[in-house]
């Protein structure tokens, strides 16, 4: 098939039902038809679209054996290639201003990477490197959309899986039958999990190693309408109002769920770990899938940051307060948000290299400094559209109330230094939106966690980084022969 379009993306969400709970009631019908689900698929149809737009159908894809597919399946060489890649990217992240954390670039990057990294696998069980060879194959000649999911539920964190209450709390391997392995339990958290054709399945990062972390260690990939799989939802941030009352939450909702594994059978073919800690804790990092699944969250970044900057300087014109120095400081930390994050992308490519196994990779060291510097950046960018917005961010009626027995109220007194009252309140409603609504504050908290907890990321950075040859530099300089005056 290779490259889908949105219609083929929603008839196969529709033609292949899974069990999704929200709001107590499980999804029947066409998901594609649900409130909760049916803008998010549209947003998610366009994207797809982009694919066979003529204007964009060779940024957005590639051929090969007379075949196009999505371009962020392609396997990159070269530098132009991941320059190719990343031009995709943005593009796709471009069209929610970078508020889709979840497009399918994102796991696509991490099946290419652990499609060339076959051999790893191998290490496990031979058969695990031809599964997850074949799965690349599969996936890209379908054009999957995938969710996946990393974390246990958090019931008592001060002890490992094996130790909860219930040895089936975290999802673990209950058989093993001719067929495949059973799985039960449930994870946190999959985000776009009811709407996406697959959800992978990784291994978690606090695996410690030993005999009884071995019915949690595993690694493998299964359709979201496979028996026994369920996701339980928390509550829409798209509560349906229109474009113009909620301009991102009635668009680019990413649903949230919980995952849980009823006895789940997971067929051998579809399995890359099982049963080994250490190559589970291992796999992002000695695969490079994270290192191309973090060059895909930068353009998302980018495009988030750029986006944030486009509503800042428009308040500041609307309203007329570019002449204060304050505001200024403002909006020029939103600028060196943008540029850091372009900068570490071009730093990731200039010194990218080709690994291992032959993939031109992005240099780590920018990547993991942009993803621990982000979570801390976005929240004051937020912050600065509500400094910036201040008590106009509460003064903003609804389109109800526009066609109303106030409109010609509204329209008389919240007019704008350059813009009536209702061009002056779609601004403020997106800002609203982006900063203090529920979809807005999800996307902080959101940012916050995207990698995992941010004290434990900077503490994986402090001891992994190579700090020998600074120190080596200060003791040089120490060392020298005083000189007297």
């Amino acid at each position: 098939m290779g490259a889908k379009t949105g219609v083929q993306y929603i008839e196969r969400l529709d033609r292949e039902p899974r069990d999704v709970w929200i709001n107590g009631a499980r999804v029947e019908g066409k998901i594609s038809e649900h409130p909760a689900f049916k803008n998010v698929i549209k947003s998610m149809a366009r994207l797809y679209d982009m694919q066979h737009d003529p204007d964009l159908v060779e940024r957005m894809t590639y051929e090969e054996g007379g075949e196009r597919y999505g371009m962020s399946f392609m396997v990159p060489r070269t530098v132009d290639d991941l320059i190719k890649r990343r031009r995709m990217m943005k593009q796709w992240a471009d069209d929610s201003g970078g508020m889709m954390g979840r497009s399918s670039d994102y796991l696509n990057s991490a099946v290419m990477a652990m499609g060339q990294a076959a051999s790893y696998f191998a290490q496990n069980d031979a058969r695990f490197s031809d599964n997850v060879r074949a799965y690349y194959d599969y996936a890209r000649a379908n054009d999957l959309t995938l969710t996946h999911t990393l974390i246990n539920p958090q019931a008592n964190r001060s002890v490992g899986a094996s130790k909860q209450s219930d040895p089936y709390l975290a999802a673990r391997i209950v058989d093993k039958t001719p067929r495949g392995v059973i799985v039960r339990g449930a994870r946190m958290l999959a985000t776009q999990g009811p709407i996406s054709d697959e959800i992978l399945v990784f291994p978690s990062t606090v695996l410690k190693g030993a005999a009884e972390d071995d019915p949690y260690s595993f690694a493998f990939a299964i359709p979201s309408s496979t028996p026994g799989l369920r996701y339980i939802c928390r509550e829409s941030f798209d509560y349906g109002f229109s474009h113009h009352d909620h301009p991102l939450g009635s668009r680019f909702e990413e649903m949230d769920a919980v995952v849980v594994f009823n006895d789940v059978l997971v067929p051998w073919d579809r399995i890359f770990l099982l049963e080994n800690a250490s190559l589970c804790n291992k796999m992002h990092a000695e695969t490079n899938a994270v290192v191309h699944m973090t060059y895909q969250v930068l353009q998302k970044n980018i495009a988030k940051a750029e986006f944030i900057l486009g509503i800042a300087e428009s308040i500041v014109q609307t309203i007329g307060i570019g002449q204060f120095q304050h505001v200024q400081e403002k909006v020029a930390e939103v600028i060196l948000a943008v540029e850091t994050m372009k900068a570490f992308v071009r730093a990731s490519e200039a010194d990218a290299a080709l690994d291992p196994y032959g993939v031109m990779t992005p240099a780590w060291w920018p990547l993991n400094a942009a993803r621990n510097v982000f979570p801390k950046t976005y929240p004051r960018l937020v912050e600065i559209i509500q400094l910036l917005g201040a008590s106009g961010l509460m003064a903003i009626p609804g389109d109800a109330d526009l066609e109303s027995g106030a409109g010609d109220d509204i329209d008389k007194y919240l007019v704008a230094r350059n813009s009536g009252a209702r061009e002056r309140l779609k601004l403020f409603r997106l800002a609203w939106d982006a900063a203090l609504s529920a979809f807005g504050s999800r996307q902080v908290l959101y940012e916050r966690y995207f990698f995992g907890d941010p004290v434990r990321m900077f503490g994986a950075l402090y001891q992994s980084y190579d700090k020998a040859p600074a120190v080596a530099r200060v003791n040089e300089l120490l060392a020298r022969e005083t000189v007297k005056a």
